[in-house]
């Protein structure tokens, strides 16, 4: 099963509001598992870059200047993603910046119903408890030192890591291992072979030895 682990940084917190995408990363699984193949780009939003952004992801207008328009890279984008489920924290936040970008590409949004949003998966999972991605790494001893800035790779790298853990992959796999050893070990008492009992029994010469050495205790229970 393939999956697309998804991150943007923006401009602003709304679309309507005239922000835009200024860096996506995406993380390619294959049946949860990290396949090495990631897509990430930076993007000129053709507009400024706000101070609290900026604070927020490190990117600046004068960076982004010399960077690609979405429209460009649009192509590349939907290649990468193709038709699979998309893991996304908060994705409806995600998905609304995306599709707006899309639609001004001429192109058809992206299903909500593809999103696969990890923000819930934690709410479900953890009632009452924080759950943006930096109290799940956390929470799951994951190591995010390096998340000076919400850059979108380190955190689609990091998510995905998450996104593991909620939806129970590392217990998956011990038990997975713990079966298969229970099944390598029925199977190897089914083909064993059954051989006639040794004797034991003691000899003569056993006999006397243990009888001599009776003589020497106090009362032997041995002999009741």
């Amino acid at each position: 099963m393939r999956e697309i682990v998804l991150d943007t940084e923006t401009t602003g917190l709304d679309p309507s509001d005239g922000h835009r995408v200024v860096e996506i990363a995406c993380l390619e699984l294959s049946n949860h598992i990290p396949t090495g193949r990631n897509y990430q780009v930076y993007l000129n939003p053709e507009r400024d870059m706000p101070a609290e952004a900026s604070a927020i992801h490190g990117l600046t207008t004068q960076f982004l200047a010399d960077k690609p328009r979405f429209g460009e890279i649009v192509e590349k984008f939907l290649e990468f993603v193709g038709d699979a489920p998309l893991v996304i924290h908060n994705a409806e936040f995600d998905m609304r910046f995306l599709n707006a970008e899309l639609i001004r590409a001429g192109k058809a949004g992206l299903d909500y119903t593809r999103a696969v949003d990890t923000l819930l998966l934690a709410r479900q999972k953890f009632p009452g408890a924080p759950a943006s991605l930096d109290a799940l790494c956390k929470r799951f001893a994951i190591d995010n030192s390096a998340r000076d800035f919400h850059g979108a790779l380190l955190d689609v790298e990091l998510l995905a890591s998450v996104y593991l853990e909620l939806i129970g992959g590392r217990q998956a796999g011990l038990e997975l291992v713990a079966s298969r050893s229970r099944a390598q070990t029925l199977s190897v008492v089914g083909e064993r072979q059954l051989r006639p009992r040794r004797p034991h029994a003691a000899s003569e010469a056993e006999l006397a030895a243990h009888a001599e050495l009776l003589k020497q205790l106090n009362e032997p229970i041995w002999n009741g």
